[in-house]
């Protein structure tokens, strides 16, 4: 999970967080390539759920259930306008 990135200022002497909302969606366990890449893994590659979170977990070493891919690639069809 991305949480935030803390960094000093030793001019100004102040601690500071770092947006990170382009890494990942807040509150998002997993960046925003690893999304793209699962629902681009199911969707153009037409990978079924299970192979496609194991195929994350052998040639990326990240690890993403098949359900949590499910919700992603159903929460992109409602959204998005479709393809021909």
């Amino acid at each position: 999970m991305v949480t935030y990135s803390s960094h000093y200022c030793s001019n100004c002497r102040k601690y500071f967080n770092i947006d990170l909302s382009d890494v990942a969606w807040p509150g998002s366990h997993y960046t925003r390539r690893v999304i793209e890449l699962a629902v681009r893994i199911v969707v153009e590659d037409g990978v079924p759920y299970r192979p496609a979170s194991w195929h994350l977990w052998r040639d990326h070493r990240v690890f993403v259930p098949f359900a949590t891919m499910q919700n992603w690639v159903e929460a992109g069809e409602k959204k998005g306008p479709r393809a021909h």
